[in-house]
Protein backbone atom coordinates (compact mmCIF):
# COMPACT_ATOMS: atom_id res chain seq x y z
CA UNK A 1 0.00 0.00 0.00
CA UNK A 2 1.23 3.46 -0.86
CA UNK A 3 0.01 6.38 1.20
CA UNK A 4 -1.14 9.42 -0.76
CA UNK A 5 -1.04 12.97 0.56
CA UNK A 6 -4.54 14.36 0.98
CA UNK A 7 -5.49 17.72 -0.46
CA UNK A 8 -6.34 20.26 2.22
CA UNK A 9 -6.46 23.21 -0.17
CA UNK A 10 -10.01 23.95 0.99
CA UNK A 11 -8.42 25.45 4.10
CA UNK A 12 -6.75 28.22 2.08
CA UNK A 13 -8.35 31.49 3.16
CA UNK A 14 -9.07 30.20 6.67
CA UNK A 15 -9.41 33.14 9.04
CA UNK A 16 -6.36 33.50 11.25
CA UNK A 17 -4.12 31.34 9.02
CA UNK A 18 -2.21 32.92 6.15
CA UNK A 19 -1.96 31.14 2.82
CA UNK A 20 1.83 31.06 3.29
CA UNK A 21 1.53 29.36 6.66
CA UNK A 22 -0.95 26.80 5.37
CA UNK A 23 0.99 26.04 2.19
CA UNK A 24 4.20 25.59 4.17
CA UNK A 25 2.36 23.31 6.57
CA UNK A 26 0.89 21.26 3.68
CA UNK A 27 4.40 20.85 2.25
CA UNK A 28 5.71 19.61 5.60
CA UNK A 29 2.80 17.15 5.81
CA UNK A 30 3.56 15.84 2.30
CA UNK A 31 7.11 15.16 3.47
CA UNK A 32 5.76 12.90 6.20
CA UNK A 33 3.69 11.01 3.64
CA UNK A 34 6.71 10.61 1.36
CA UNK A 35 8.95 9.49 4.22
CA UNK A 36 6.34 7.03 5.50
CA UNK A 37 6.32 5.38 2.08
CA UNK A 38 10.12 5.41 1.85
CA UNK A 39 10.44 3.77 5.25
CA UNK A 40 7.94 1.06 4.32
CA UNK A 41 9.73 0.38 1.01
CA UNK A 42 13.15 0.27 2.65
CA UNK A 43 11.99 -2.08 5.41
CA UNK A 44 10.33 -4.37 2.87
CA UNK A 45 13.52 -4.50 0.78
CA UNK A 46 15.69 -5.29 3.79
CA UNK A 47 13.27 -7.95 4.96
CA UNK A 48 13.19 -9.50 1.48
CA UNK A 49 17.00 -9.56 1.44
CA UNK A 50 17.12 -11.29 4.84
CA UNK A 51 18.56 -8.22 6.55
CA UNK A 52 15.97 -7.75 9.29
CA UNK A 53 18.59 -8.24 12.02
CA UNK A 54 20.83 -5.34 10.98
CA UNK A 55 20.85 -1.99 12.80
CA UNK A 56 19.54 -0.15 9.73
CA UNK A 57 16.34 -2.21 9.83
CA UNK A 58 15.88 -1.46 13.53
CA UNK A 59 16.40 2.27 12.95
CA UNK A 60 13.89 2.26 10.10
CA UNK A 61 11.36 0.57 12.39
CA UNK A 62 11.90 3.31 14.98
CA UNK A 63 11.79 6.08 12.38
CA UNK A 64 8.59 4.71 10.88
CA UNK A 65 6.64 5.67 14.03
CA UNK A 66 7.84 9.27 13.71
CA UNK A 67 6.99 9.56 10.01
CA UNK A 68 3.66 7.70 10.15
CA UNK A 69 2.38 9.57 13.20
CA UNK A 70 3.61 12.85 11.69
CA UNK A 71 1.51 12.05 8.64
CA UNK A 72 -1.58 10.89 10.52
CA UNK A 73 -1.58 13.62 13.20
CA UNK A 74 -1.35 16.30 10.51
CA UNK A 75 -4.29 14.70 8.72
CA UNK A 76 -6.35 14.74 11.91
CA UNK A 77 -5.28 18.34 12.56
CA UNK A 78 -6.17 19.62 9.09
CA UNK A 79 -9.43 17.68 9.10
CA UNK A 80 -10.57 19.20 12.40
CA UNK A 81 -10.05 22.71 10.97
CA UNK A 82 -12.42 24.71 8.81
CA UNK A 83 -15.54 24.83 10.95
CA UNK A 84 -17.47 27.89 12.04
CA UNK A 85 -20.18 26.40 14.24
CA UNK A 86 -19.79 26.18 18.00
CA UNK A 87 -19.70 22.86 19.79
CA UNK A 88 -23.22 21.48 20.09
CA UNK A 89 -23.66 21.16 23.87
CA UNK A 90 -26.49 18.65 23.31
CA UNK A 91 -24.48 16.53 20.87
CA UNK A 92 -22.47 13.44 21.74
CA UNK A 93 -19.17 15.29 22.18
CA UNK A 94 -20.75 18.20 24.04
CA UNK A 95 -22.30 15.76 26.52
CA UNK A 96 -19.01 13.86 26.89
CA UNK A 97 -17.12 17.09 27.60
CA UNK A 98 -19.73 18.12 30.17
CA UNK A 99 -19.60 14.70 31.84
CA UNK A 100 -15.81 14.52 31.91
CA UNK A 101 -14.85 18.13 32.62
CA UNK A 102 -17.97 19.56 34.24
CA UNK A 103 -18.62 21.76 31.21
CA UNK A 104 -17.17 23.30 28.08
CA UNK A 105 -15.51 26.22 29.89
CA UNK A 106 -13.60 23.88 32.20
CA UNK A 107 -12.51 21.74 29.25
CA UNK A 108 -11.44 24.88 27.39
CA UNK A 109 -9.42 26.11 30.37
CA UNK A 110 -7.65 22.73 30.57
CA UNK A 111 -7.09 22.59 26.79
CA UNK A 112 -5.60 26.09 26.67
CA UNK A 113 -3.41 25.43 29.72
CA UNK A 114 -2.11 22.29 28.05
CA UNK A 115 -1.57 24.09 24.73
CA UNK A 116 0.41 26.94 26.28
CA UNK A 117 2.84 24.71 28.18
CA UNK A 118 6.46 25.37 27.27
CA UNK A 119 7.75 23.14 24.53
CA UNK A 120 6.72 21.93 21.13
CA UNK A 121 4.43 19.11 20.17
CA UNK A 122 0.75 18.36 20.04
CA UNK A 123 -2.26 18.83 22.26
CA UNK A 124 -4.76 16.05 21.80
CA UNK A 125 -8.19 15.58 23.29
CA UNK A 126 -8.24 11.82 23.69
CA UNK A 127 -11.00 9.41 24.52
CA UNK A 128 -10.09 6.23 26.38
CA UNK A 129 -11.82 3.62 24.25
CA UNK A 130 -12.14 1.18 27.16
CA UNK A 131 -13.37 3.57 29.86
CA UNK A 132 -14.85 6.30 27.67
CA UNK A 133 -13.12 9.09 29.61
CA UNK A 134 -11.95 12.23 27.81
CA UNK A 135 -8.70 14.00 28.68
CA UNK A 136 -6.36 16.56 27.13
CA UNK A 137 -2.83 15.27 26.67
CA UNK A 138 0.46 16.95 25.79
CA UNK A 139 2.53 14.97 23.28
CA UNK A 140 6.13 16.09 22.70
CA UNK A 141 7.00 13.86 19.76
CA UNK A 142 4.88 12.24 17.09
CA UNK A 143 5.93 8.77 18.16
CA UNK A 144 6.18 9.08 21.96
CA UNK A 145 3.66 9.54 24.74
CA UNK A 146 0.42 8.54 23.07
CA UNK A 147 -1.78 6.74 25.61
CA UNK A 148 -2.48 3.15 24.55
CA UNK A 149 -6.07 2.38 23.64
CA UNK A 150 -7.11 5.99 23.17
CA UNK A 151 -8.80 7.68 20.22
CA UNK A 152 -7.64 11.16 19.18
CA UNK A 153 -10.74 13.37 19.08
CA UNK A 154 -9.35 16.90 18.61
CA UNK A 155 -5.78 17.64 17.56
CA UNK A 156 -3.86 20.92 17.87
CA UNK A 157 -0.37 21.22 16.37
CA UNK A 158 1.86 23.37 18.59
CA UNK A 159 5.13 22.82 16.79
CA UNK A 160 6.57 26.18 15.70
CA UNK A 161 5.85 25.55 12.02
CA UNK A 162 2.12 25.70 12.82
CA UNK A 163 2.19 29.31 14.04
CA UNK A 164 5.51 31.20 13.86
CA UNK A 165 4.97 32.53 10.32
CA UNK A 166 1.75 34.29 11.35
CA UNK A 167 2.08 34.76 15.09
CA UNK A 168 5.76 34.82 15.94
CA UNK A 169 6.05 33.86 19.60
CA UNK A 170 2.40 34.66 20.33
CA UNK A 171 1.26 31.06 20.63
CA UNK A 172 -1.83 32.07 22.62
CA UNK A 173 -3.08 34.11 19.64
CA UNK A 174 -2.60 31.09 17.36
CA UNK A 175 -4.53 28.92 19.82
CA UNK A 176 -7.42 31.43 19.73
CA UNK A 177 -7.41 31.31 15.91
CA UNK A 178 -7.44 27.51 16.06
CA UNK A 179 -10.36 27.50 18.50
CA UNK A 180 -12.38 29.76 16.18
CA UNK A 181 -11.88 27.33 13.30
CA UNK A 182 -12.61 23.94 14.84
CA UNK A 183 -14.81 21.68 12.79
CA UNK A 184 -16.68 20.21 15.74
CA UNK A 185 -18.61 17.80 13.50
CA UNK A 186 -15.33 16.08 12.59
CA UNK A 187 -14.19 15.99 16.22
CA UNK A 188 -17.55 14.59 17.28
CA UNK A 189 -17.37 11.89 14.60
CA UNK A 190 -14.18 10.61 16.23
CA UNK A 191 -15.74 10.26 19.69
CA UNK A 192 -17.32 6.95 20.64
Amino acid sequence: MVYEAKDYGKLIGLEGFSDTLLNNHFTLYKGYVTNTNKALDSMAALLKDGKAAIPEFAELKRRFGWEFNGMRLHEYYFENLGGKAALNADGKLGKLIAANFGGYETWLQDFKATATMRGIGWVILYQDIVGGKLFNQWINEHDVGHPAGCQPVLILDVFEHAFLTDYGLKRADYIEAFLKNINWAIAESRAK
